[in-house]
């Protein structure tokens, strides 16, 4: 099917991105993850390690210079004589080897700040190797899209004509001009004014206060969806006709031009507040020629079943005036609140 072809395509076409996903996502551990890695696990922090070391073997050198100057001064010497002393020679000793731990310590880190300085254009390469893998993938899921998008376009341009037997449409009805809605499903009538018409003639025109009683609101809103989608269970409904009713007198007010146009709104409030009946109908009548032709379609199918409605007022007490109030401001309103 038509669905399933669709279907198919963006599931190939997600499938070849996901690789290319994979694909890039692993070139990229590889080659500048990993290596930066080594840089951030071992080498940086080997050299904070060497630097703390060479902190504390500086302090050690310092106390054992201190404790060797002491040792000289308690014993008596001048200053332009090296102090004597089997005690003063060991801390002497020990000042000594304690310099000598800080400049093999010191050298040592100065050895890997060169070397570390020495891979700062290899480090720099990680970033632009990562910035050229990126760009990579992007053209490929860029090629990879432009190519199917076609395909997509295509099999979206050309649906196959809905099953004669179904009457469906296939695009969105709700919040949709009349005419967008006609042209995309082939139809004369509007699919939720027609659907809702025949299931109320069924099951709705003896239910008193039908389109005044306010439906439920997760009916009304499952109803909606169902007929956004042409799948409409007229059995789950008939229990329900207020939500039927809701369902059109939703549809109407969310066209984003009322079923009796913008452009007429002033010549039907003229003619309706013509006080001479029979000048009041004419008035009407040559509002109504004006309508386009989908729109005149639509508001005549809809005023027949309004007109049988009002024949069962006895029962569900909808009598002209009040069909004319709760459906009057679905019908028509001016377009600064539109």
């Amino acid at each position: 099917s038509h669905r399933r072809k669709m279907l198919k395509l963006c599931g190939e076409a997600e499938d070849k991105l996901a690789q290319e996903l994979t694909s890039f996502e692993l070139e990229v551990e590889r080659d500048v993850i990993e290596p930066l890695f080594v840089l951030a696990e071992v080498e940086i922090p080997n050299i904070q390690k060497q630097r703390k070391h060479l902190a504390k073997l500086v302090l050690d050198m310092d106390s054992s210079r201190t404790r060797w100057q002491q040792s000289a001064k308690s014993s008596g010497l001048s200053s332009n004589l090296q102090p004597s002393g089997s005690k003063v020679d060991t801390l002497r000793e020990e000042m000594e080897e304690a310099a000598n731990r800080v400049e093999i310590c010191r050298d040592q880190l100065s050895a890997d700040m060169y070397n570390f300085v020495a891979k700062e254009i290899d480090y720099a390469n990680y970033f632009q190797t990562l910035i050229e893998v990126q760009a990579e993938y992007h053209r490929k899921s860029l090629a990879l899209l432009q190519n199917v998008l076609p395909q997509i376009k295509a099999q979206q341009g050309n649906p196959p004509p809905p099953p004669a037997h179904t009457g469906t449409h296939t695009r969105k009805a709700f919040g949709k001009p009349l005419e967008e809605h006609l042209a995309a499903s082939g139809r004369e009538i509007a699919f939720p004014i027609e659907a809702c018409v025949t299931m109320l003639l069924e099951c709705g025109m003896q239910e008193e206060g039908l389109f005044r009683v306010a439906p439920s609101a997760s009916k009304l809103k499952k109803l909606k969806a169902a007929l956004d989608c042409c799948v409409v269970d007229v059995q789950e409904y008939s229990a329900d006709p207020h939500a039927i009713a809701g369902a059109l007198k939703s549809y109407l007010r969310e066209l984003p031009e009322p079923l009796m146009t913008f452009e007429l709104y002033d010549e039907w409030i003229q003619a309706s507040n013509l006080q001479d009946q029979d000048k009041r109908l004419q008035a009407l009548w040559n509002a109504c020629e004006k309508l386009p032709k989908a729109n005149h379609s639509n508001i005549r199918y809809l005023i027949k079943f309004l007109a049988k409605l009002t024949e069962y007022q006895d029962a569900n007490k909808m009598t002209p005036s009040n069909v004319a109030i709760v459906l009057g401001p679905n019908l028509l309103w001016p377009q600064a609140e539109g």
